[in-house]
């Protein structure tokens, strides 16, 4: 049997709870209708994510510890742990590729005792309370995003893996095309069904280890 690499997606999918939506409407608090017409174009397909990601930052206003100890109010979807260490123990691999800021990525993965999993994301750069968007992940051949899963799924199938993408937002399109397989809930799932693209639904990695199992 072909070992899976399962790319999984973070916010709103490892995590429960978008992060990253959160952190962006708590600080960028009085600039309501100025995210909402970001995200209004961006699902238009006026803006790439990472040009959206460098709006969004222009109008936050956060020190690195209040960011930290706000998204530390967050947690992991509770089957996520036991998910990733079935997986591993059958030579399949879980990596985490996410649209979101590593500093929150890298502090909920070691907090759950999770720190050994491959995973990549957007770098928040704080100075001050501003802080800046850099994009260490980018994809040449791509300009829509900042961490485009495409990318990751053609690196693990390059090392002879079969790629599930793991995912429910619009961020992991991307990744879908590309991947053999596709786990989808809310917004990736309409979109899947909307395009033709095959798509399994997913609760939680609850779901995802009956899978694994069967």
């Amino acid at each position: 049997m072909t070992a899976v690499a399962w790319l999984c997606d973070f916010d709103g999918t490892i995590a429960p709870d978008d992060i990253g939506s959160a952190f962006q409407l708590r600080f960028g608090s009085g600039h309501e209708a100025e995210n909402d017409a970001l995200e209004q174009r961006w699902r238009r397909g006026e803006l790439g994510h990472r040009e959206l990601t460098v709006q969004q930052c222009r109008l936050l206003r956060v020190r690195e510890d209040e960011a930290l100890a706000f998204t530390r109010g967050f947690t992991l979807d509770p089957a996520f742990a036991e998910f990733a260490g079935e997986a591993r123990a059958r030579g399949d691999v879980v990596a985490v590729a996410s649209e979101g800021f590593d500093f929150y990525v890298r502090d909920q993965l070691d907090r759950a005792g999770l720190d050994t999993l491959p995973w990549s994301a957007n770098h928040a750069r704080f100075e001050g309370d501003r802080l800046t968007p850099e994009f260490p992940f980018a994809d040449p051949a791509c300009r829509e995003c900042g961490n485009c899963k495409a990318q990751h799924v053609r690196h693990y199938r390059s090392r002879g893996y079969t790629v599930a993408v793991v995912g429910d937002g619009l961020s992991d399109r991307c990744g879908a095309r590309a991947a053999d397989r596709v786990f989808a809930r809310d917004s990736l799932l309409a979109w899947c069904r909307a395009t033709g693209l095959p798509a399994e639904p997913f609760t939680s990695f609850a779901d995802l280890a009956v899978t694994l199992r069967s």
